[in-house]
Parts: C-alpha cells; structure tokens; sequence
C-alpha cells in the first residue's frame, strides 16, 4: 500500500526523477520498479542495467546519492530505492518537488519560500528587513509590551526596562545590525510599509452577496486584537440584556474569551507571505474567521482538534505575544476556546482547511432576552393573540392615515418585529442604513415609535394614540 514514505511503479520512466526529488525534500522514502499499485510483484525488464543507469541519473541530475537494490519475490525481479531526507533543497531541472501524503507536489510561490527557509533553519518572521530601523518603530507599542510583561509576570522588570534596541535583542528580533519582519509587524505603527496586507477586514452580511457595512483594522499586531476584540463585541455583535435578580448581565452569542483567543490565533499563526488581510464575515447567526494558514507538514486537522504541543508557524511573533500574556506557550488555544464555549453553554466552532485557507466559524449561542420572553407569551395566549392582532389592526389603519412611502413601511416592520434591527430594516427595504436611521430619528421625534430598553437588547414600540 502505497503511504507518504512508499510509492510502486510498474516500470522505470526517467520523469519518476521527480518523485525521489520529493521524498529527499521530505522526509525521505522508497520507490519501488516492477510492482503494481497494489504491491504485487510483477518484474522489471533490464533490472542489471537500470542497477546502473538510476544511481547515475539521480547523481547527475538532482546532485543526490541513492541506494537501489535489486530484489525478488516469486521468481520475479524488482528495484527498491532508497532515498534519504536531504538537509538542503534538492530540484529536479529548477524545480522544486515534494511528498506530502501520498502524493508529489510542486511547488511554487509561497509555498516554496516556506520550504526554502526551512531548510536553511529560519522561519518567514525570522528573514531580516534592511531598510527598518528601531527609530521607525511605535513607541507606544513599546509601552504596551513593557507594561503588560511586567504586569502578567511573564518578563522580569530589569530586562523589559531597557532601550528599545536591546529589548528587542531579548526578543530575538535583532540580526546582526537588521530588524526582523516580526519586529515590523509586532512594532511598528504601521506595519503594511514593510508586509503588505498586514491589517485586518471586518464585514457584516446580510447574506454572502450583501454587505451592511464594514470597517479596517491597521496598527502593530499588538493593538489590532484589541481593536478588533472590541469591534466584534460592540458594534458587531448584538449582546443580549437579562437579569440575576438586579444584577444585569450582557451576554454576547459568542463567549468574550473563545472570540478573542480564535482572534489571536488568526493573527498570530496568519501566513503573512500571502500579501492578503485577514478577512472576518459577520452575520445575524455566526462569524466566519478568515486567514491564510498552514499547517505542521506531518500533522492533519484531528492533529490540531487533538492534543498537541506548541507549533507555531511565527514563532517569534508567538514568542512576543507570550512573553506579553497574550497567549500561554503550551498549545493549548484551541482547548481554551472549546473550554470557554462549554463554560458559557455555547457552540463550539468549526475549522475547516484547504490549502492555505483557515477558517474558524462560530454559530452562535441562541439566548432569551426579556423581550422575546414577552413576545413568546403573547404568541402563546390565543386571546392575548387576538386582541393585539386587533389592536395592530387598528394602529395600521389610523397610521396609513398620516404617513407614507418609507416611513409606513418602517412602521409596519416595527409591527411585525418589535427586535427588527435598522440594518435589517433596511434589507428589507433595500436601502441605506443612514437613511434608515433618520427616518427613525424622525419618527421618534412625531412621537409614532419610542424605543423600549437599550440599544443592544431593547425594542420598538408603536405609539398608540
């Protein structure tokens, strides 16, 4: 059977050249000549000259030594060979192969400059920056750093209180007299001068055609998963207002902690080299998480769902951040979102990945407000029922009386939905928020509609004159 290490050819073609290029570039393999895809046995023609030619054509052309073994079963010949996982870039003719799975790949674009560096050692955060000196960094980045190291234990006070230049000696941001790209990202006020696409899009949906609005995110990493934390809770998320006898409770659809640590992962494991801006869709039901991502080379998504140890793909922005008490050094982010979601007797989210996409997608928590518990009783009482029916009945019928176009049908919305939020207001009518709200604020101020409770958790009502 055929497995990442293990590939059966029927018989010898000079492109399988290609294939002991992959396994040397991974993590090393065996190629066998004369078995089928089953692995049976079924000979090789010419096995004492393909003894000799194979080892001189590997030399030759991808520079590597190999061994091939000439071996029988059932009477029959066969070739095994053996190919060692080499410490520096193996190519076949400029190109560049690789076995992932059970299947070889060439790559290209970004996905062969992760491999080039990583078979020189360094990561993609780790590459030096000539022409980014520590005098165009944030201060008030700095400060942040210092102050949260100190203050979450993770640094002591003697080595966070330095020059900026040394600080970043202790980071591992420094080489030789260059900053590294993690020192711009993680640093400098504006790091989209040095990584293009290094800034954060959000978007709220109606559907996956029509956008209400949206916003930008821009600054060092440090501040946008603050930015954006608080974006998500107050302007994107409708918290839901209840109360423990006088305590009040705001209660987002997704627990504050699970959005935030699913905010740092996106920010911290994002493939940078993809130029692109994490993306993140927002709808009335759930939030979609965008980055580009990779993952381990030898780990799947029950790999990264599972127990596992620390991998990050930005390890020395992962270092900044732990060093700071964003994160903790463990692998264990994805517990501590599923942990938080239980706690608030949410749903877990879902990941999916192909390729260089990475999603995080939350449903959300579908919670009670005081509102809906009236509005559920009112449905429930068929006399109740009626007498607001009539009740609505009659408010129709003296307001078409007194307004029109936009206004009424604003008005017949609020009637049928007390919760209707303007964004959905105007879906339904097909217009522009603004507009919407001055219609509102108009209405309001005729004394026809009043609003009831807070924004986030309140309702409309009809004045009944």
């Amino acid at each position: 059977m055929e497995t990442q290490n293990i590939e059966y050819k029927e018989s010898w073609r000079d492109e399988y050249l290609k294939w002991i290029c992959g396994f040397a570039n991974a993590q090393g393999g065996v190629l066998y000549i004369g078995l089928n895809d089953k692995g049976d046995v079924i000979g090789v023609d010419d096995a004492k000259r393909l003894l000799e030619d194979i080892p001189n054509k590997v030399k030759d052309i991808l520079g590597i030594i190999v061994d091939v073994n000439l071996k029988r079963r059932n009477g029959k010949s066969y070739l095994e060979i053996v190919t060692e996982p080499y410490p520096v870039p193996v190519n076949y003719k400029g190109q560049y192969h690789y076995r992932s799975g059970s299947t070889k790949q060439e790559l290209k674009g970004a996905a062969l400059d992760r491999f080039m560096l990583r078979k020189q050692g360094k990561t993609w955060d780790g590459v030096p920056v000539p022409y980014l000196t520590v005098d165009d960094l944030d201060n008030e980045a700095f400060k942040y750093f210092r102050k949260e190291a100190i203050r979450t234990n993770r640094m002591e006070e003697k080595d966070v209180k330095v020059i900026n230049r040394e600080l970043l000696n202790k980071l591992r941001l420094v080489e030789g007299k260059y900053l590294k790209r993690a020192a711009a990202l993680l640093f400098a006020e504006d790091p989209e001068k040095y990584v293009t696409g290094a800034y954060i899009k959000v978007g709220y949906f109606h559907d996956d055609a029509d956008i209400l609005f949206q916003d930008e995110i821009h600054g060092s990493l440090f501040f946008q998963v603050e930015k954006l934390v608080d974006l998500l809770t107050t302007k994107y998320m409708k918290a839901i207002i209840h109360y423990d006898n006088i305590t009040r409770i705001d209660e987002l659809p997704v627990p504050r902690k699970a959005l935030r640590e699913a905010c740092l992962n996106a920010i911290i494991h994002k493939t940078y080299e993809s130029n692109t801006p994490i993306q993140i869709r927002v709808y009335e039901d759930k939030i979609m998480i965008w980055n580009s991502g990779v993952l381990p080379e030898d780990w799947t998504m029950k790999d990264f769902l599972g127990h596992h140890n620390s991998r990050p793909y930005n390890p020395l922005i992962a270092n900044a951040f732990f060093r700071s008490g964003g994160i903790e050094a463990w692998g264990r982010g994805i517990e501590k979102i599923f942990g938080a979601c239980r706690a608030a007797k949410a749903p877990k989210p879902k990941y999916k990945h192909k390729g260089d996409d990475f999603w995080t997608i939350f449903n959300f928590k579908k919670i009670k407000s005081e509102v809906d518990e009236v509005l559920e009783k009112k449905k429930g009482n068929p006399q109740g029922a009626t007498q607001e029916s009539t009740q609505e009945s009659t408010l129709k019928s003296t307001l078409k009386g007194t307004l029109k176009g936009t206004r009424l049908r604003i008005v017949e919305i609020i009637l049928e939905k007390p919760t209707v939020t303007i964004p959905e207001i105007a879906v339904q009518l097909a217009l522009n928020p603004r507009g919407i709200a001055k219609h509102i604020s108009n209405l309001q101020n005729l004394n026809i509609i009043r609003r009831i409770g807070p924004d986030k958790g309140g309702y409309w009502e009809v004045v009944d004159k």
